[in-house]
């Protein structure tokens, strides 16, 4: 039988230096010689009879197409090896891991309670969140860094796949003491005779402005963030109206200011909460194990793979 000329110590180094940019650093990182790291690519390099890096001076090491697409293999063979070592007997095997990222506005809501029913189903897990935007955690999947990804359902696909979960409806935001705040209901012309306040995420800022054009409007854009609670506190302070999709239970915001959540009586589309996998890559048990916690949680548009 021949012998595998590499192992799975070495594979974690390699890694290492994509996520960092060097051997120096990917050194530090998994606390070994640099010289080990250098041999480990060096090696497996040979192996594969390919570059995986380009050295370029002050520049460090990056990625070649070809190496892209093996650093891809890599993470998945290193998560299901984790799942494949993990043993249910407290013999103290290496336990399973979940990498999974979440869209930073949709984290509050309802990845508390997703942890805690997946840890009620599975107690020997460790779970790593990885918080990003929605393009960082699209690439993230693409690249086999993270399992799975908690995300709103932008029309991005690429060599993902999408499970949805739930639609939530966009709303508007106004201070407590605005004329508007005793309405149920407002249309966005009348929203917008105030300036506007946007969370200016990737693809969420996109997704208003394009709705507000669509009806022929032009927004009056105050002030941008990237915090739903900033957005939150300064509609608060009078410093203009807000749109947001994600729905908070409740009305305070973080100065002690009030805001009131108007529905929108503009055709507006929901936006929908999915869970997101790499298309390309076997989900491990522990991936499907989290993807049937969700779908039990969310049976309204949810179907298991």
């Amino acid at each position: 039988m021949d012998s595998i000329p590499i192992g799975f110590r070495q594979i974690d180094y390699v890694i290492a230096v994509a996520e960092t940019g060097s051997t120096a650093a990917a050194a530090r990182l998994v606390n070994v010689s640099q010289p080990s790291v250098s041999l480990a690519v060096a090696r497996l390099e040979e192996t594969l009879g390919q570059p995986l890096f380009r050295r370029a001076a002050g520049q460090g090491m990056t990625p070649t197409a070809f190496g892209r697409r093996k650093l891809v293999e890599f993470r998945s063979l290193r998560s299901q090896m984790r799942a494949l070592l993990a043993a249910d007997d407290g013999s103290g095997a290496l336990p399973p891991v979940l990498e999974l990222g979440v869209f930073s506005t949709l984290g509050p809501l309802y990845v508390p309670a997703l942890i805690r029913a997946f840890r009620a189903r599975l107690p020997g897990v460790r779970l790593r969140l990885h918080e990003a935007d929605l393009e960082t955690l699209h690439d993230w999947l693409e690249a086999g860094r993270i399992d799975l990804a908690l995300v709103y359902d932008f029309g991005r696909s690429g060599d993902v796949e999408l499970l949805p979960l739930v639609d939530v409806p966009p709303y508007a935001l106004v201070a407590g003491d605005h004329p508007l705040a005793t309405r149920g209901s407002v249309d966005l012309k009348t929203l917008l005779a105030d300036p506007l306040i946007l969370v200016n995420l990737p693809q969420s800022r996109d997704y208003f402005l394009s709705v507000i054009q669509s009806r022929g409007l032009v927004a009056d854009i105050a002030l941008e963030t990237g915090s739903t609670e900033m957005l939150r506190s300064m509609v608060a302070s009078g410093l203009g109206v807000g749109l947001l999709a994600t729905e908070l239970p409740y009305r305070t915001t973080y100065d002690g200011g009030e805001v009131a959540h108007l529905a929108l009586e503009d055709p507006v589309p929901a936006h929908r909460v999915a869970l997101a996998r790499p298309a390309r890559l076997p989900g491990t048990w522990v991936a499907r194990a989290f993807e049937e916690v969700a779908t039990g949680m969310f049976p309204g548009l949810a179907k298991p793979a």
